[in-house]
């Protein structure tokens, strides 16, 4: 069970966290988590690239040791890059400290100080820590493109509903999203940049 749009009294109750960019420009940011891997991130960046369209990849750090030169080219294309921990933690099942020593790990070869939550899901006392050298970056429109019980259409769908100027949109540059991403992507930028959008990455914050 997932929320595709982030009620605002959620958004309301955890102020410290990003969840849009303030804006009335017709402007997207969308969100790549969990990669880099082969064949998927080189699409995505690939299916950018046209639409001049640039992202933030939160990334894995065994995903980024696994695979540098795909993480080296993300930054070389002008993406901003963001730390979602070593090893793809659940923040809800694991404990503080571990956690923290994860997401160091992670920083060690992810630079920048944003940070994404795998899940979404963080302890109290994880994200004390966290907001005094990181910018929490949550979301306001998650596209559901893991949800295999969803059709590649209903992905879109969920973007184009509840999308809205400034919004953070959550993709997945991962096998399990495949499918789903590769009409999702296509078909957003070709619907948004055709109605005058342009696509950014969440900048580095200041903490």
């Amino acid at each position: 069970m997932y929320i595709v749009k982030t009620p605002a009294f959620v958004q309301r109750l955890f102020p410290d966290y990003t969840w849009q960019i303030p804006t009335a420009e017709r402007v997207l940011y969308l969100t790549f988590d969990d990669g880099p891997i082969p064949v998927v991130t080189p699409w995505v960046l690939d299916t950018l690239r046209p639409f001049d369209a640039k992202a933030t990849f939160f990334c894995v750090g065994e995903n980024v040791q696994r695979h540098p030169d795909i993480f080296q080219q993300i930054i070389k294309e002008g993406h901003t890059v963001g730390n979602h921990t070593l090893q793809h933690l659940n923040g809800w099942k694991t404990d503080t400290d571990t956690y923290l020593q994860n997401v160091q790990l992670c920083a060690n070869l992810v630079p920048g100080n944003l940070f994404r939550p795998p899940y979404g899901r963080l302890r109290t006392t994880q994200a004390t820590a966290l907001k005094k050298n990181y910018q929490i970056v949550l979301w306001d429109v998650l596209s559901g493109d893991f949800d295999r019980g969803i059709s590649p259409q209903k992905c879109f769908n969920n973007i184009r509903r509840h999308a809205r100027p400034g919004s953070i949109v959550v993709l997945h540059d991962s096998l399990k999203a495949e499918r789903h991403l590769r009409y999702a992507l296509p078909a957003l930028l070709d619907f948004y940049a055709g109605k005058g959008w342009r696509f950014e990455r969440v900048l580095v914050f200041s903490v």
